[in-house]
């Protein structure tokens, strides 16, 4: 009988790490052919702007003496923030509509560029306009290596880069291969996906471009074998140690 139940204890532990996926807390596969992206080439000094991010500026007048409000205007329809920060959509064709100028052709453009643009284009209408201008939902999303310890960042300057945004949430896990770090950024439809190894001088020499809204820094995480399967075996052996020892004292009992 206990040869049997230890058996079946040996069986099911098997049956146990058989059954188990040690690979499955891993997010954003790709094959081992698949062909990243090159790092960009032109890489700009601060950042720019792109589809999807929403403007919140303030425009003023005599180089900054009076706030103009412009969600007062009567044209003004697209305005989704505050009357004091009005907030606007950069569409997927790069352009957004502003009250009284109507659409406008803001991506690609840094923040200094676009204030610039807008003061002169506003300058039509009033007195040395001064144009304030921030993007309210920059930031990026990161996953350090480690199960539970993502986070979505701020990007409260304008030139962050991948090691700045890994420092903000700590630094890479003790389980993170810093040799699978994969930046994916675009529509997830079909993004662009890059691949930086940040064990090296070079690797961190390819990364150094700024960040854009909306950008998933994913470092790979090593599987720790070894204490995953103590995890999923040690209830199994608990379950089947105790059974072995309720029935030996049975035995005993019925002998005596």
């Amino acid at each position: 009988m206990i040869r049997a139940i230890k058996i079946g204890m040996v069986l099911s532990m098997m049956a146990v790490v058989v059954g188990c996926n040690y690979r499955s807390n891993v997010m954003m596969k790709t094959k081992k052919d698949y062909q990243f992206d090159p790092p960009p080439q032109e890489r700009e000094a601060e950042y720019v702007v792109s589809p999807s991010d929403i403007l919140e500026f303030q425009l003023y007048t005599n180089d900054g003496s009076v706030l103009v409000d412009l969600t007062a205007i009567k044209e003004e329809k697209s305005s989704i923030g505050s009357p004091i920060n009005p907030q606007y959509l950069v569409e997927f064709n790069g352009n957004v509509r502003l009250p009284l100028i109507g659409n406008l052709d803001v991506k690609g453009k840094t923040i200094r560029e676009l204030e610039t643009l807008l003061e002169e284009t506003y300058s039509k209408y009033y007195i040395k306009p001064f144009v304030k201008l921030k993007v309210a939902n920059k930031r990026v999303t990161v996953f350090p290596g480690g199960s539970g310890q993502a986070k979505v960042v701020p990007l409260l300057n304008n030139n962050m880069r991948i090691i700045e945004a890994l420092g903000a949430v700590g630094g890479l896990t003790p389980l993170a291969k810093a040799k699978r770090v994969k930046l994916i950024r675009g529509n997830l439809s079909n993004p662009q996906v890059f691949l930086f190894d940040f064990s090296t001088l070079e690797g961190l020499q390819e990364s150094d471009f700024v960040l854009q809204a909306n950008d998933i820094i994913y470092v790979e995480p090593r599987s720790d074998y070894f204490q995953q399967l103590i995890r999923d075996v040690a209830p199994v052996v608990g379950l089947l140690t105790s059974t072995i020892t309720l029935i030996v004292v049975i035995q005993n009992t019925t002998k005596n």
